[in-house]
């Protein structure tokens, strides 16, 4: 933190909408989202701005085509960054991997266009609020009076203790993606397999492969989360989801309540899952996302006293 009498620049978190917070988070924390692009054909649209996940379903089933998903190109951060540089803002950026997106190495190449010192960021190695988990750590850092350049040390350490994991539904969209044979999805459909996607090392993996109800599906992750809760950090936790998931939410929710969770958690936050998120994985989908506790985090830093 700053020495006293030392004058540091105020910082800005920018994240990208990959982080799937809500718009009152965003607005509550105080942090700069961009978007990533959806593309139908030559038509472009921005994640969240111009379309939203019910909107790209609609479009899906009525005209039969695949979105595709674009990343931040560098000359749109350029062009977002640079005001707030000229305000005397040092900034630091978290967004989704590096290794699921260019949209980092995006953000490291218009970094370059300003002076040293000034632009900031670690690849999260995750997506969705995994990500968004990370960015709200680092807003808290950044009320406690902590640098752009603290805010990195800090969160370095915290990247590897996120825990993503989504139950999919249906194998329909991961198919029309390319991410699964059509003789996959035939025996998937057959067997009412729900494969369970975990972030692991910043790359997507199957965790489990769970046969029969989405409801057992559930209730397996749920499970899994039950098991981490004493050692999770126990400021924020999300339930993100895409459509269609209500009787999966409350699933979730009753297991809470039965498990003591909501006494023991200081933020359980619901979210929608984006474009981006949501095109690769489809309707249905639903995931529970939280920290690890970092036993030196907790020495060197109470999140309490802020």
């Amino acid at each position: 933190m700053a020495r006293i009498g030392e004058i540091m620049n105020k910082v800005l978190i920018i994240t990208d909408s990959t982080c799937d917070l809500t718009d009152e988070i965003v607005k509550e924390y105080n942090i700069k989202v961009i978007p990533l692009h959806i593309t139908f054909g030559e038509e472009s649209l921005n994640d969240g701005i111009d379309i939203t996940l019910p909107e790209l379903y609609k479009r899906v089933e009525e005209e039969k085509i695949m979105p595709k998903t674009a990343a931040c190109a560098p000359g749109e951060f350029i062009e977002i960054l640079e005001p707030y540089i000229e305000e005397g803002y040092d900034i630091f950026y978290i967004g989704i991997g590096g290794k699921l997106s260019t949209t980092y190495q995006s953000y490291q190449i218009a970094a370059e266009e300003f002076d040293e010192g000034r632009c900031y960021s670690i690849d999260g190695s995750n997506l969705s609020t995994g990500t968004g988990l990370l960015v709200l750590k680092a807003c808290k850092y950044r009320d406690a009076g902590m640098s752009a350049k603290e805010i990195k040390e800090r969160l370095e350490r915290r990247v590897s203790r996120i825990k993503s994991q989504f139950v999919v539904k249906s194998l329909d969209y991961l198919h029309r993606g390319g991410r699964c044979s059509s003789l996959v999805k035939i025996l998937g459909g057959a067997l009412r397999l729900r494969p369970m996607i975990v972030v692991r090392e910043g790359k997507l993996k199957v965790g489990k492969k769970i046969i029969g109800l989405m409801k057992k599906a559930v209730g397996v992750m749920t499970d899994m989360f039950i098991k981490d809760l004493p050692n999770i950090d126990p400021e924020f936790v999300f339930i993100t989801h895409t459509t269609e998931c209500e009787q999966s939410v409350a699933d979730i929710e009753a297991i809470f309540k039965a498990n003591g969770v909501y006494d023991k958690v200081k933020h359980v936050y619901e979210t929608n899952a984006g474009c981006v998120i949501g095109s690769h994985c489809g309707p249905g989908t639903i995931g529970i996302l939280y920290l690890m506790k970092d036993e030196l985090e907790e020495e060197e830093f109470d999140d309490d006293k802020l």
